[in-house]
């Protein structure tokens, strides 16, 4: 395991925490991963609901940035981490707020790059919205590479 899947399986177990961020913007967990894919639901909390009942674009977008990173996770090399370096989304059809079936796939991967799509689908196969994005590869500092604070 890498540091990176050992993180997807606290999460998707439930015994690690999520970052702040992932909490207040109520992003939710993954409900199940493997090699070059991610699946989860996303429940839309009634605090986030719209005035005629439609999913926010912007919630999508963070969806699709933080379930993007987690398929980012079961492919990236264990002296590496990411950056997103490019998303976008498109949006098929008007979502509503009712569960959503998020599912994420690694679709090249370089030394350098990583290419990613993700699909939104509501009720029985309703194709919502269609995201991309790439993620650059870079090398975890080592201790002796971190600059130090001045003492």
């Amino acid at each position: 395991m890498t540091w990176a899947t050992e993180r997807l399986e606290a999460i998707c177990s439930g015994q690690g925490p999520l970052p702040p961020i992932v909490e207040q913007l109520r992003l939710g967990r993954l409900d199940a991963w493997g090699e070059g894919w991610v699946r989860k639901t996303w429940t839309p909390h009634p605090s986030l609901d719209t005035a005629d009942g439609s999913l926010f674009g912007g919630y999508i977008a963070a969806l699709a940035d933080q379930t993007l990173a987690f398929a980012t996770m079961t492919v990236v090399p264990d002296d590496q981490h990411y950056r997103t370096t490019q998303l976008q989304v498109s949006f098929l059809r008007v979502g509503r707020n009712a569960p959503v079936e998020i599912h994420a796939q690694v679709i090249a991967a370089t030394r350098q790059m990583i290419t990613l799509r993700a699909s939104f689908v509501q009720g029985e196969g309703r194709l919502i919205a269609e995201a991309g994005a790439q993620q650059i590869l870079m090398p975890i500092p080592t201790a002796a590479a971190v600059p130090q604070a001045p003492s």
